[in-house]
């Protein structure tokens, strides 16, 4: 059965009230109006997709996938709807499953790598004596939570050629001294397999239980040693990021926010802030105190490298969901990691631990946009550790 032209205005105006009202946040009603508009166009796979964004941005996950298997029910080969019900999936603990269908990324906006046409994709095929070329994807703190599979890929008895950004190549290279690293555009001929490297984890069969676990990164030595002769050894070091990357506004987190850390007794807040976000240090609350490493920190071409061994030589880091974090817990390093309210699928659901870092805690928000609970919860727990 067709539309009427009547029900296709209608269904065109209620989409357009809808998009107005997501847009400005009001989600609950949002929802109602993209559900009247595909009440009245009931065909449409798109109507459908963006019922199922805005039930997972309302955390309503096996609803979302509901309207996202009903938008794909209605077109197959809708990729942005198999993506966000992978995304789904994953941030409900089904791994397996999900990132499985997360290879649909592969066909969508955005993810244009000329690379995943390469010949010979790894799906799991023995490796020993195999050369694996892997190919990063996305972020920076992307390449640092998933690097874990070349070594394990190595482990398993590949030859692992890792393409990644240069100023990257000296942490990555901490992993392995084996691990041939290549520049991040590098496709070579001379391989067995290419895998993209968010591919990795369903290529190696990963479900929560599989995680590979422990650290896997390393600072050097005598970095740490300089670092911790700076730092010195008194009170309770408390390394802080507060400024992730413009592309995630809503995982940061303004410094001042830290004032309730900066007040419990003993503590001392260390910043290891790079780049953006520098500025605040400027404009502190009277009485809050942030010390600084000076311009030496971080200062040449690799990055991270101080910043891993700074990390060593603090009690605790604290962070917002940035890159920082996964270089804090591919190292190890004692972490808090604040995230928002809709966390992103990595750190799962009702959760204060994450079984990608066992030697990190999360902090949710309660409320969207809501810092002040999340270090408060930060302040008491730092209290009892202090005292």
């Amino acid at each position: 059965m067709t539309d009427t032209p009547a029900s296709e205005n209608l269904a065109s105006e209620l989409h357009e009230r809808a998009t107005e009202l997501e847009h400005a946040g009001r989600l609950p009603e949002a929802l109602c109006a993209y559900q009247a508009a595909s009440e009245a166009n009931p065909a449409s796979p798109f109507l459908r997709y963006n019922i199922g964004n805005i039930l997972r941005r309302l955390q309503r996950f096996e609803a979302a996938i509901a309207a996202y298997d009903a938008a794909i029910a209605r077109r197959p080969d809708l990729a942005v709807a198999h993506f966000m019900r992978a995304i789904c999936r994953l941030q409900l603990g089904d791994l397996v499953t999900g990132f499985r269908e997360l290879e649909w990324r592969k066909n969508c906006p955005g993810y244009d790598d000329p690379r995943y046409g390469l010949p010979r994709q790894w799906a799991g095929e023995p490796l020993a004596g195999r050369t694996l070329f892997i190919y990063p994807e996305l972020f920076q703190g992307d390449l640092l939570h998933f690097a874990r599979y070349a070594r394990l890929a190595e482990i398993a008895g590949a030859r692992v050629r890792l393409a990644a950004p240069g100023a990257m190549h000296a942490i990555l290279q901490s992993m392995s001294p084996s691990i041939e690293l290549l520049p991040a555009d590098a496709a070579p001929a001379d391989y067995d397999f290419a895998a993209a490297l968010m591919s990795l984890p369903a290529a190696f069969g990963t479900s929560l239980e599989r995680i590979p676990r422990g650290a896997y990164l390393q600072a050097d030595p005598a970095r740490a040693a300089r670092w911790r002769a700076r730092v010195g050894t008194h009170g309770l070091r408390v390394g802080v990021a507060w400024q992730g990357s413009a592309a995630a506004p809503g995982r940061s987190f303004p410094l001042a926010a830290l004032r309730p850390l900066a007040d419990a007794p003993g503590v001392r807040l260390i910043s290891l802030q790079k780049g953006e976000g520098l500025d605040q240090l400027e404009t502190l609350p009277e009485g809050m105190a942030v010390e600084t490493l000076g311009d030496d920190f971080d200062p040449g071409p690799d990055l991270f490298v101080d910043t891993a061994a700074a990390m060593l030589c603090c009690d605790l880091f604290v962070t917002p969901d940035t890159s920082v974090a996964h270089l804090a817990g591919g190292l190890g390093v004692r972490t808090w990691i604040a995230l928002p309210h809709l966390g992103d699928w990595r750190w799962l659901q009702h959760r204060g631990d994450t079984p990608w870092y066992p030697s990190a805690t999360l902090y949710r928000q309660q409320e969207p946009g809501q810092w002040t609970a999340v270090f408060e919860a930060m302040a008491r727990d730092l209290s009892r550790i202090a005292a």
